[in-house]
């Protein structure tokens, strides 16, 4: 691992030497060299003191290197009009470093320290680069709904400590039957998922955000929260049994209602946010069955929706620069104007939806199944969202596809091929990684 992370660290001087497409070929290098240290087992690798890499935490961090070299393509507007690009790159790389630790920590006061800090370079990605002036307002939601549910897991945390004398994740007990320290600790990750009733700060956060902030909170950071849950669950076993029901009716009831929501949108950015706390409900609710097709099913859900999501703002990004506005009154009609876009619009949607052959799908699949053998009951709320997920998905594509497209659209430009490479780049591996799914089930 120590490779990976100077590696990482070398990037930061690059940074100051105008080497903006130079970092984002070596980030992808990075990306693929990572990949060729997969592990086939279940087991962790590289073991040393506070950490160590099995399968769950080797896919989170292969998709954190990814998404954030498809930032990088994304973010072309920042280098070619000279927008701090060398500051940017320098908050981009921190923060993957931040979530490369928070991945690979087995200890968890390091683990929820890096978490923490990981916060900071998305705070700054959001005011530095964001769009309207109520960027500060969202930083400020971010940063105090994340802070305030955050404090009461580190006291927990040192609760632990004092009692069992151990914050590894490995030799943490199994039979903490305390109501109080489930809720503190895992409070945290319920915001950062984000749960329905505590999810307002993510679609502002997404409105607000530049693309860059956005792909990096729909692809990573909602993950940081499933990630944490996951590992802390088998801790609660005993609590769980008791309360987890009621986290899994409200997320799947708020799954629905956000649902309802999305089709009432206006703007393309926060359709496609309220979107991912649909998904991201059905993630939590899959994990609170604390079943292994639920542990599964929400892993895999959580890759095919950090590449479909982050797709998504993409293109979103690419109507904003030509038109300048996000209204879906306005984009309209781009099939005649961008055919070759609109291809992509129409995959990723399809995706978003759980089409075969994404990845959503299969997580999908695997979600209900663990959902309806924890209650026959789930079944209505889990039609409901699946036939509404279809709904929203197909009113974005046809709304902003089909139509008489604006009048004031005067002069406009096609695609280009870093466009181009930047969908499909986000596309194949979201619907060719469901051939080796079998790799999915080894890490439980």
């Amino acid at each position: 691992m120590m490779k990976f992370l100077f590696f990482l660290l070398f990037l930061f001087p690059l940074c100051f030497l105008n080497c903006f497409w130079l970092i984002q070929f070596l980030m992808f290098l990075i990306s693929f060299f990572f990949m060729l240290n997969f592990s086939f087992d279940y087991l962790f690798m590289y073991l040393s003191t506070f950490s160590g890499v099995d399968f769950l935490s080797f896919s989170l961090i292969l998709l954190s290197f990814w998404v954030c070299s498809l930032m990088i393509l994304a973010s072309e507007k920042i280098f070619k009009f000279g927008n701090y690009s060398e500051f940017f790159l320098f908050i981009l790389i921190g923060l993957l470093l931040s979530l490369f630790m928070v991945f690979i920590s087995l200890d968890l006061f390091i683990f929820y320290l890096f978490f923490e800090v990981s916060l900071i370079p998305v705070l700054l990605l959001i005011i530095g680069w964001g769009y309207q002036p109520e960027r500060i307002e969202a930083g400020t939601y971010l940063l105090f709904y994340t802070f305030l549910m955050s404090l009461p897991m580190m006291v927990s945390i040192f609760y632990y400590y004092e009692n069992y004398f151990t914050l590894s994740f490995s030799l943490m007990s199994e039979d903490l039957d305390n109501f109080l320290i489930y809720l503190c600790m895992t409070l945290v990750f319920l915001v950062k998922m984000p749960m329905f009733l505590i999810h307002l700060w993510l679609p502002k956060a997404h409105v607000e955000a530049p693309v860059s902030g956005s792909m990096i909170l729909a692809g990573i950071m909602l993950k940081l929260g499933g990630y944490g849950l996951m590992r802390l669950m088998k801790v609660f076993i005993t609590v769980g049994m008791k309360i987890n029901f009621i986290f899994v009716v409200v997320s799947l009831v708020g799954g629905f209602i956000v649902s309802l929501i999305c089709i009432c949108q206006s703007d393309l950015k926060l359709l496609i946010a309220y979107s991912s706390v649909a998904h991201m409900g059905l993630v939590l609710s899959g994990l609170m069955t604390l079943n292994k097709w639920g542990f599964l099913g929400a892993l895999i859900m959580m890759l095919g929706h950090g590449l479909c999501s982050s797709g998504l703002f993409c293109l979103a990004n690419m109507m904003y620069e030509r038109l300048g506005s996000r209204s879906l009154y306005l984009n309209k009609g781009f099939i005649n104007l961008m055919p070759g876009l609109s291809m992509w619009w129409f995959f990723l949607c399809s995706s978003n939806m759980a089409a075969p052959p994404s990845l959503n799908l299969l997580g999908e699949v695997l979600l209900i199944n663990s959902l309806v053998s924890f209650s026959d009951l789930s079944m209505i709320c889990l039609s409901l969202m699946s036939f509404f997920s279809a709904v929203y998905s197909l009113f974005l594509y046809s709304f902003t596809q089909h139509g008489k497209f604006y009048s004031g659209v005067y002069g406009l430009y096609s695609g280009v091929v870093r466009e181009y490479l930047l969908m499909f780049l986000h596309w194949v591996p979201l619907n060719v990684l469901i051939i080796k799914s079998d790799l999915f089930v080894w890490w439980i």
